[in-house]
């Protein structure tokens, strides 16, 4: 298993501990190789634009690795920045297939995101081409970072790296699938399987919840502005949990309202036992997303999700089921939506039983682990032959 950490952790870094923890758990011999974003500032400028294009050194490691351990497969989850695509050409040099979990935009997108001025932006997929992104200064809001990424995905698509040195990509949705194919990935090589996240234990969920939660990034792509402003139409109390950029904006905010209170950052455990005690999660995020793991949990916990109708939210929740969809970036229709959702506590404990069983159908450790084997097992037999 390979993993290129960012500066900053998120869910590919959980789903990649994850999917390892599941591997072990079930006998499996797993190997790692990781490198994480925090050294680009020792290593400079010139030389991670270098290594974004082509790691000599995780080019040679990856090999070493194969010539120890012998895999049978290597699982990438994410080789930006440093590891770089040229690990693959080592899989491929030493014969071990490829699968590449497609945890955001990145081969279709600068700044991974889809995601623009506020708004979706599609235009690098449109345009079959990445210069939109260095125009826009995408990535970091840097004409010279945007040229470096742009550079990477482009100098990889003239040399087919992504067609030819991947043997199988997992794709989170069906939505995202789509919109691989769109940006020229093969159809036949995307197959999709969902993350998961670990069972909870919910004896203790005695009652409906007296909160609506709220756990994110504070930042404007993931609608927390939306958010306030639905609650400043409402009178529910609210509790948000998370840090970003608009951090001082949300505490004052919080500070200035009778139903707001800020938590900050809080540790798994907390998140989990803020989640089992709500009445319903609020999602608002501008973005596609991936898969998101906050979700996934509310579901596990039998707690109803309110969220924006955007992209793969309306194929991972059936309106009124599993969940509710509110018109995406209006908070009136928000307010609307979590008033009434409030103020039918038959109904919400109905749909949060319904994500509860949806949570069991698809995405508990088990079945992921019948899902991931399958794809193994596929590639590893269409290597053979």
């Amino acid at each position: 298993m390979v993993h290129n950490y960012y500066q900053q952790a998120g869910g590919e870094d959980t789903v990649f501990s994850l999917e390892k923890s599941l591997l072990l758990d079930h006998g499996h011999t797993v190997s790692e190789y990781t490198d994480s974003n925090t050294r680009i500032e020792l290593l400079g400028q010139i030389n991670s634009a270098a290594q974004t294009i082509w790691s000599r050194s995780s080019h040679n490691a990856i090999r070493r690795i194969i010539q120890e351990v012998k895999p049978d497969i290597a699982h990438f989850h994410n080789t930006f920045m440093l590891i770089s695509p040229s690990v693959y050409y080592a899989c491929a040099e030493m014969g071990v297939p490829v699968v590449q979990t497609l945890h955001n935009y990145r081969l279709l997108c600068p700044n991974a995101y889809l995601f623009r001025n506020g708004a979706v932006c599609e235009d690098c997929i449109n345009l079959k081409n990445l210069l939109p992104g260095v125009f826009h200064k995408c990535y970091r809001n840097s004409y010279a970072q945007s040229a470096i990424v742009a550079g990477m995905l482009g100098i990889h698509r003239l040399i087919r790296t992504w067609k030819n040195r991947i043997d199988l990509y997992i794709s989170l949705t069906e939505f995202a699938r789509q919109k691989f194919i769109q940006g020229g990935l093969p159809a036949e090589k995307i197959i999709v399987k969902p993350n998961f996240v670990a069972s909870i234990d919910i004896s203790d969920r005695t009652s409906l919840g007296d909160y609506a939660l709220y756990i994110g990034r504070l930042s404007y792509e993931k609608g927390i502005d939306t958010l306030l402003s639905a609650w400043g139409r409402l009178q529910i109390p609210l509790k948000i949990v998370g840090d970003g950029l608009l951090r001082e904006s949300v505490q004052k905010y919080a500070e200035n309202s009778s139903f707001i209170e800020y938590l900050g950052q809080v540790s798994q455990k907390s998140v989990i036992d803020l989640l089992k005690k709500s009445r319903f999660l609020v999602f608002p995020s501008r973005l596609y997303e991936g898969l998101p793991m906050t979700i996934l949990e509310a579901f596990s916990c039998g707690v109803p999700v309110i969220t924006s109708d955007l992209a793969s939210r309306s194929e991972l929740i059936r309106d009124s089921e599993t969940g509710i969809l509110y018109t995406s970036s209006d908070p009136a229709n928000l307010a609307v939506k979590a008033e009434w959702l409030w103020n039918h506590p038959e109904v919400s404990a109905e749909i949060g039983r319904n994500a509860l069983h949806e949570y069991k159908d698809k995405y508990t450790p088990e079945h992921n682990y019948l899902l991931l084997q399958k794809i193994y097992q596929h590639v590893i037999e269409d290597k053979i032959h």
